[in-house]
C-alpha cells in the first residue's frame, strides 16, 4: 500500500481522490487544498449570478466531510509552499500559520489554473471582479444585491464572459462586453456561428465593444469607467474574464512543461518524474483533432485525467484516449456546441482543411414545433479525416456533438460519416438529416 498526497481538490483532484478511495482501499490519502471548499461547479456561476437557480448549494458535489468519511485526511485552507522531489516530501502552511510536512510515495498535482489579470492601471480598484472561485461569485452576488451596481463591463467574450453578460442582463443591469477579437466565442467557432451569438447578445440588450482591448480602469477608490483602445465606457463594475493560465509554479524548474507552463504528462498522467502525476488545468492534454499535445482547460477533461491518475497512482495502467475539447453554451435559448477544431484554427495549424455545411430543420416540415439546425463539419481534404464540428440552433441538439467527438477520437473520415447508420423517426429527425447531408456534400 502507498501514501498518496493530492495537492488540490477541485474537479480533477476530487476525481482522483474518489477513484483511489473507492477502488483501492488501504492506501493512505492526504489532501492539501488552499481553498475552503471542494468541487465548486464554476460553470454554474453565471446561473447563480443571473438568478436562474435558487442558490449555490447545488453547485457542490463533494466536501471535506465526504472525503474524510471515505478515509482521506483532508487539510483545507492549507497552502503548499514547496516540494522536495528528491526527498519526496511536501511542505505546507495552514491559515493559522502552522507548518506541516507530508512524505509521499506518489504525488498528484491538481493545482488547476489561475485567472489572467491584465497589467493595467486601476486593476486594484473596488468592484474589479474575478470569476473563478465560489468566493468570487459570492462577492459579485452580494454587490449586485446592494443596488449600487447599474452598469457592468465584462472584459473577455469567451464562454464565461458571454454567460456573465446574460446573467447581468437578467439581473437588470446594463452590460458592455469587451473583447480584442472581432466577435465573441472566437476560440471555439468560425465567424458564421459566432456572429449568430453576437447578434443574439445585441438583440437582448448587451452592448458589444469588440476589436478593442482594455487599457485602464478608472475611478476614485471604486470603478467608474473602463478605457479601451477604442473607447471609454462608464460603468460601476468591471469583470475580468480573460481566460486562465496553468498554476504550475510548484514544479517549475523540475518538471517538464509545455509552452504555456502546463505540466507535460504521458498518457497515464505521469509527469517527467514517474512518481508525480499532474491532472486538470495545470497539465496538458492530447488533442486528437490536432494530433498533438495542447492546453484545453475544461472540467470534463479534468475529471477524466483525475480518474486516470487515481488508478495509475495505485498501480494501474490506464491511458487517456485523448480529448476533443467538446464544449457548449446556451444563451437566451440559443444553443451552440462544438468539438475539435474550427476551420480557422485547423488552417492555422497547417491542415489542408475544408468545411461541409448544412442548415435544415431538425424534423420533417409537417411536424409542429420545429427548429432549424446549422451544422459545420471541418475535415482534412488530403486524409478526409474529420477535424471538428459546430452546431447552432434554438432546438436542443446538444447530444449530437458527442457523435462528432467520437468520430474525431476514432479517426473517422467524412465519407464514412456520410453512410453512417442513423435512424429516422419524424418525432426526432428527417430521413435526409443535416448530418448525412453535410457529409454527402463535402467536396
Amino acid at each position: 500500500m502507498s501514501k498518496i498526497v493530492v495537492v488540490g481538490a477541485n474537479h480533477a483532484g476530487t476525481a482522483a481522490i474518489n477513484t483511489i478511495l473507492d477502488h483501492y482501499p488501504g492506501n493512505e490519502v492526504v489532501v492539501l487544498d488552499a481553498n475552503s471548499n471542494i468541487s465548486f461547479l464554476g460553470c454554474g456561476m453565471a446561473l447563480w449570478i443571473g438568478g436562474q437557480i435558487d442558490g449555490p448549494e447545488g453547485l457542490f458535489y463533494s466536501s471535506q466531510q465526504i472525503m474524510a468519511d471515505k478515509g482521506a485526511r483532508v487539510h483545507m485552507e492549507t497552502t503548499v509552499t514547496g516540494i522536495d522531489f528528491d526527498g519526496k516530501t511536501v511542505s505546507a502552511v495552514d491559515r493559522e500559520g502552522n507548518e506541516r510536512r507530508e512524505s509521499y510515495d506518489k504525488l498528484i498535482l491538481a493545482t488547476g489554473s489561475l485567472p489572467v489579470i491584465p497589467s493595467i492601471p486601476g486593476r486594484d480598484l473596488q468592484n474589479v471582479q474575478l470569476v473563478k472561485r465560489y468566493q468570487d461569485a459570492q462577492e459579485v452576488v452580494e454587490k449586485l444585491q446592494s443596488g449600487d451596481i447599474r452598469t457592468v463591463a465584462v472584459v473577455g467574450a469567451g464562454y464565461i464572459g458571454v454567460e456573465l453578460a446574460e446573467a447581468f442582463r437578467l439581473h437588470g443591469k446594463e452590460v458592455i462586453l469587451i473583447d480584442a477579437a472581432d466577435t465573441c466565442l472566437s476560440s471555439y467557432y468560425d465567424l458564421e456561428f459566432s456572429r449568430q451569438m453576437a447578434l443574439n447578445l445585441e438583440q437582448n440588450g448587451v452592448r458589444l465593444a469588440f476589436s478593442q482591448s482594455i487599457t485602464a480602469i478608472e475611478g476614485e477608490g471604486r470603478v467608474q469607467r473602463a478605457l479601451t483602445t477604442s473607447g471609454r465606457y462608464d460603468c460601476d463594475m468591471v469583470v475580468l474574464a480573460l481566460g486562465f493560465t496553468p498554476n504550475s509554479k510548484l514544479g517549475s524548474g523540475r518538471l517538464d512543461t509545455y509552452q504555456n507552463g502546463a505540466y507535460r504528462v504521458d498518457p497515464g498522467q505521469r509527469t517527467s518524474d514517474p512518481d508525480v502525476f499532474a491532472i486538470g488545468d495545470c497539465a496538458v492534454v492530447y488533442d486528437n483533432a490536432a494530433q498533438d499535445a495542447g492546453y484545453i482547460a475544461l472540467a470534463t477533461n479534468a475529471v477524466r485525467s483525475g480518474i486516470i491518475a487515481g488508478h495509475n497512482a495505485c498501480g494501474g495502467a490506464l491511458q487517456t484516449p485523448g480529448v476533443q475539447g467538446s464544449n457548449g453554451i446556451r444563451i437566451w435559448g440559443l444553443n451552440m456546441v462544438a468539438t475539435g477544431l474550427s476551420l480557422q484554427k485547423a488552417q492555422r495549424l497547417g491542415f489542408s482543411a475544408a468545411a461541409a455545411d448544412c442548415e435544415d430543420y431538425q424534423r420533417p416540415r409537417f411536424m409542429r414545433d420545429n427548429q432549424k439546425v446549422k451544422l459545420r463539419l471541418v475535415y482534412d481534404k488530403s486524409t478526409r479525416r474529420i477535424l471538428g464540428a459546430q452546431m447552432c440552433s434554438r432546438y436542443d441538439m446538444s447530444m449530437g456533438i458527442h457523435l462528432f467527438s467520437l468520430a474525431i477520437q476514432e479517426g473517422l473520415t467524412i465519407d464514412k460519416l456520410a453512410l453512417l447508420d442513423l435512424f429516422f423517426l419524424p418525432h426526432f429527425n428527417q430521413p435526409y438529416n443535416y448530418i448525412t447531408t453535410a457529409a454527402l456534400n463535402a467536396p
